[in-house]
């Protein structure tokens, strides 16, 4: 016998002894001496259709896109002209968040590509669209944390996961601050990666080897498309990430600042959060001088990260940012220098069923809302119209999670109340709700009797939301009811999964 006979003989012997068919299956040593070394190269394709015929794509799949360019997003329209085009049908589509930008999906919808939407949120065309009845399935809105937990539980199984990045190396490793297409945190690519069964990455540059910081890595990707662009970064802070310049959302703005300094919470290391809208945003303009004077600085800011709260970071107002997204191009770059500038997952940030949530260490959250009700109930997905043209977005995650969480609306919009008698679409319940701030008036969720008290021993006058209710009638009238069909256009789900509300098209 020779050497490798022997060896066979020996290996085969081995096996003969066992009875689980578990071992058995390794008993092929012919496969040893078959494998040869994988060539370099082996993740770079050509065209974005060879890596999609690689990755396995099949009718009826789910596929994923994560939403860090916001409205400058160009990857999900081109990678889907490509699907449509190979002619996949019947998909599931699973972005963290859609925007006005991904109009041309409505086609996709029309011809069938397009079966069943998960999304955080829905805006312009797309939004009217599926408002009216014309996706197959109920949309499904989910939260940011709640979209983590959904792949946990199992329900959302990505089989493809399209990465945007502005450039990255052969064999993956990629960041969103390096390269031209600046968009920042990937925090909500960041799960998509770990858990899809296939990765194909889209960049505008490929770089030396290894590239890094690397926030996606070499051994979370499969494939790699060279393209000419992924997104416009310059678009990601417009809109609901621009800061306001309005006087009512000004005076709101700093009404609710005074609210926070009075509030008890307001102290050495606090925690603090301001999410999208023009109020909400500017909360943090008349924190400065409240900081500056009480000698106060904030432990960390989390959440979707702007070039304000950047600011008062490098000032020395706030010594950390906790940041799953950049929301312009000023906080994309700090991430990329500052090292107390720290990236996180959506499932870092607020999964109900992450081993270690951030928004559980959140002392102050400041948000915004289309519409809130007398129990404090907040809509920040449908329009006054019964449109969907919001986002969910971690509303309902952080509101639950903070210690402190204060609603900025106006009391009405041109001829239509924001306090309403119950909101069209609950998306965060109101027991999550401490403050309501608004142009006409501050009013305190009765289930927080002391901090009611707390803010009028300061000063702080406060009203009842009835009272407001009231006003806002004054100053509309009674709108007539939307009508809705029997259709179910969307399904709201909660952080934890369950659903919370259903929205049915409208009726024309």
């Amino acid at each position: 016998m020779t050497n490798m006979t022997q060896r066979q003989a020996r290996v085969s012997a081995y096996f003969d002894l066992m009875t689980d068919e578990s071992h058995r299956q390794f008993n092929d040593i012919g496969k040893v001496q078959q494998q040869v070394q994988k060539p370099r190269n082996r993740k770079l394709c050509e065209d974005l259709q060879l890596a999609i015929r690689r990755a396995g794509l099949k009718d009826g799949m789910t596929i994923s896109f994560h939403h860090a360019f916001r409205g400058g997003d160009l990857t999900i329209n081109l990678v889907m002209q490509v699907i449509a085009e190979m002619g996949f049908r019947h998909l599931t589509l699973a972005s963290s968040s859609l925007s006005a930008c991904h109009s041309p999906l409505v086609e996709h919808i029309r011809h069938g590509v397009v079966r069943k939407i998960y999304t955080s949120g829905l805006r312009g065309p797309l939004a009217e669209v599926i408002s009216r009845g014309e996706l197959t399935e109920p949309v499904q809105i989910h939260s940011h944390g709640g979209r983590a937990n959904l792949i946990h539980s199992g329900e959302l199984s990505i089989d493809v996961a399209f990465i945007g990045v502005p450039s990255c190396d052969e064999y993956g490793n990629a960041n969103g601050y390096t390269g031209e297409a600046c968009c920042g945190s990937l925090g909500y690519a960041k799960i998509d990666a770990e858990t899809a069964n296939k990765v194909i990455m889209l960049t505008e540059e490929l770089l030396p080897y290894p590239h890094n910081p690397a926030s996606i890595k070499q051994d979370e990707v499969d494939y790699i498309v060279k393209v000419p662009r992924v997104g416009d970064a310059d678009k990601i802070g417009a809109d609901a990430t621009r800061m306001t310049s309005n006087p009512r959302e000004l005076l709101i703005a700093r009404t609710a600042a005074d609210v926070i300094e009075k509030s008890g919470y307001f102290k050495e290391g606090f925690s603090l959060q301001t999410g999208t809208g023009g109020a909400s945003l500017a909360v943090t303009r008349f924190l400065e001088d409240k900081m500056r004077r009480h000698n106060i600085c904030a432990g960390f800011a989390l959440g979707g990260i702007t070039s304000t709260i950047v600011d008062l970071h490098e000032k020395g107002f706030i010594r950390k940012l906790i940041d799953v997204q950049s929301f312009d191009r000023a906080a994309a770059m700090s991430l990329a220098r500052n090292p107390n500038h720290i990236e996180i997952s959506a499932n870092q940030y607020a999964c109900f069923d992450s081993k270690g949530a951030s928004v559980d260490m959140l002392d102050v959250v400041v948000l915004s809302a289309l519409e809130i009700d007398t129990k404090f109930n907040v809509n920040v997905l449908t329009g006054s119209d019964g449109v969907i043209r919001g986002a969910s977005g971690g509303h309902s995650d952080t509101a639950v999670a903070s210690k402190l969480s204060i609603i900025v609306a106006p009391l009405v919009r041109g001829r239509i109340p924001t306090l309403v008698d119950e909101v069209i679409t609950c998306v965060t319940p109101g027991s999550s709700v401490d403050i309501l701030v608004t142009d006409h008036g501050i009013a305190v969720n009765p289930a927080r009797p002391e901090l009611k008290q707390q803010l009028e021993n300061q000063g702080i006058n406060t009203v009842s939301i009835d009272w407001l209710r009231e006003r806002a009638e004054l100053l509309t009238g009674k709108p007539n009811p939307i009508e809705f069909t029997d259709k179910i256009v969307a399904v709201v789900r909660y952080r934890d999964g369950s659903v919370i509300d259903i929205v049915h098209q409208v009726k024309e």
